[in-house]
């Protein structure tokens, strides 16, 4: 196995391409190397893009958005006092990502790209509306979080693309989000489920608009557009939920496994996505940034 580590943008696409559909990029390697170490069959070339600068940067744009590059490490997500008061959600997904030594190496894009159906960072960033940039052989586009993974383990991505950073909107008054998640020990374990919401609230203290994502409940990452309509127009009161809980909870497809059964994961995503969505609205209302 070949092992190169670029230092400018423009080489990353070359070196993959010139694998031949058997390179691999290394943003943290978190995943990756464990693969590795389970017997997973290695790429030809592994192609490690901390060293590009432009990747490694966290960038408050000029519209108010936020572009965190994809080699971003969980603990300087953290660290980023701008972006953890505007998407506390997002961010604290992030934080639930593995151990201490593992924050100083895990990305955004290896979260999502290594597709795991109970990845944590990812629910949070679909809730929040956030698009990759994306660069290949073909060019430069754009593709929400939302669209990239497509089953477990495999992504829209082709052989010689890779993910470059992520872009957060900026943010209207009175919104937040908020991400939790369920599982069997205190730390360093998978989650048995996951619910992020983001809700922007009007003045009168209304849900003005609202997204909810679950993950670990499906093959892939869901969005629940018909649990996000219901909160529109409420102000969270307690008939609301119950609904919304219903909602949630029936639109989850998860297995049977030794994490838990079809009804128990279905239910505690439901009293998961309850508690996000309330956590989000005390967050908006209070303009609270963590």
């Amino acid at each position: 196995m070949q092992y190169e580590a670029p230092t400018k943008l423009a080489d990353v696409v070359p070196l993959l391409a010139s694998a031949n559909g058997h390179g691999r990029v290394l943003a943290g390697g978190t995943d990756l190397l464990a693969r590795f170490a389970t017997g997973a069959a290695r790429p030809t070339l592994l192609v490690d893009i901390k060293h590009v600068a432009e990747l490694t940067v966290i960038e408050r744009d000029s519209d108010g958005g936020f572009t965190i590059g994809a080699g971003v490490c969980g603990a300087a997500v953290s660290e980023h006092n701008g972006l953890c008061s505007a998407w506390p959600g997002v961010t604290e997904a992030m934080e639930l990502i593995g151990s201490v030594q593992i924050q100083g190496r895990a990305t955004l894009g290896g979260n999502l790209c290594n597709a795991s159906p109970a990845a944590d960072s990812v629910p949070a960033l679909i809730a929040a509306a956030a698009r990759c940039r994306i660069m290949g052989s073909s060019g430069e586009r754009y593709v929400d979080v939302a669209d990239i993974i497509q089953s477990p383990g495999k992504t829209c991505l082709a052989k010689d693309e890779f993910i470059v950073s992520f872009y957060l909107p900026p943010r209207p008054p009175r919104s937040a989000d908020a991400y939790l998640r369920l599982i069997p020990r205190s730390e360093m374990d998978i989650a048995v489920a996951g619910a992020a919401v983001d809700l922007t609230l009007d003045d009168a203290g209304k849900v003005q608009a609202a997204s909810v994502a679950l993950g670990a409940v499906s093959p892939v990452p869901l969005l629940v557009p018909k649990a996000s309509a219901l909160l529109v127009g409420s102000q969270l009161d307690a008939a609301v939920m119950a609904r919304f809980q219903a909602i949630i909870s029936s639109s989850c497809r998860p297995l049977d496994d030794k994490r838990g059964t079809i009804e128990y994961r279905s239910h505690v995503a439901g009293v998961l996505a309850v508690r996000a969505a309330l956590i989000a609205g005390q967050r908006a209302a209070a303009g609270e940034r963590t």
